[in-house]
């Protein structure tokens, strides 16, 4: 790459960096806020707000009616944003990585249960998978479908395929999907569980999705509806979340992955 080239990412960069501090901050700003029905709480966590400020100022939205935001964010900027985002992913990785060796008298203790969850992940690909080829989706499919979407599987479906393959695409749309409904979702499934007579500890476990935001908006609604366990179903969905993140990551590389493009070679696609 010539200096001018390397001058250019260098500054694309820069302006990216700068428009990631800024939703970083205006989404802080906002902070949590919640609705409430009934003895249900549904959070919105800053996360939400960063992802759909994110979506809207992209060239394609107001970066067509606002000139300095179209000068700030061009498509050569969304152009690298897929390897920014792989790079962001190395730290969360590490932060993975070392949540075992601390962790592994909790993770024995917890018993198969919360270990065999991960074979929940399954799920996803034999429902979600015919479905999504049924739709006319293709090597997407593969991506989208693997697992829930969220940070481990854009790390190996980026580190696999690439961010901005077809695979990476499926995932990565799948990861925004979550981000904006995922949270408002699970908010609202938690509690519900409990009237179809389900023990608020194993709704507590299956809050552990791997996910951060998602397993705080259904733990919060969770203790809300049964307040008397509220420091035990906080305790088991947070030991849950840890197991599911790293342990998911090994069942998405060998049940999931294989399993997707073996049904993706075995099913037959909607031709286009």
């Amino acid at each position: 790459m010539s200096a001018d080239g390397k001058c250019n990412c260098i500054i694309s960069l820069v302006k990216i960096v700068f428009a990631v501090l800024i939703v970083v901050i205006i989404s802080e700003w906002i902070g949590v806020t919640s609705i409430h029905f009934g003895k249900t709480t549904i959070g919105f966590l800053p996360m939400l707000y960063a992802v759909i400020l994110g979506v809207i100022i992209t060239p394609d939205l107001l970066g067509k009616h606002i000139k300095l935001l179209g000068q700030l964010i061009t498509c050569k900027e969304i152009s690298i944003t897929g390897n920014v985002v792989m790079m962001a992913l190395l730290p969360l990785g590490v932060k993975y990585g070392t949540l075992v060796g601390p962790n592994i008298e909790a993770v024995i203790n917890a018993g198969p249960a919360l270990i065999l969850q991960e074979i929940g992940n399954l799920g996803s690909v034999l429902i979600a998978m015919p479905v999504a080829l049924l739709l006319g989706m293709r090597r997407e499919a593969i991506g989208a479908c693997t697992s829930i979407s969220r940070e481990p599987s854009l790390g190996v479906i980026g580190e696999k395929y690439g961010i901005e393959s077809p695979e990476g695409t499926g995932v990565l749309g799948t990861y925004l999907v979550g981000s904006v409904i995922g949270t408002v979702f699970f908010g609202v499934i938690s509690p519900l569980g409990l009237q179809i007579g389900l023990h608020p500890l194993s709704l507590a476990v299956a809050c552990g999705l791997g996910s951060g935001s998602m397993m705080a908006a259904a733990s919060a609604s969770l203790s809300a509806a049964v307040p008397a366990m509220s420091s035990q179903i906080l305790a088991f969905a947070a030991t849950s979340n840890m197991l599911a993140a790293f342990t998911g990551m090994y069942a998405l590389i060998f049940l999931a992955l294989p399993l997707s493009n073996l049904m993706y070679r075995l099913l037959p696609k909607k031709s286009h």
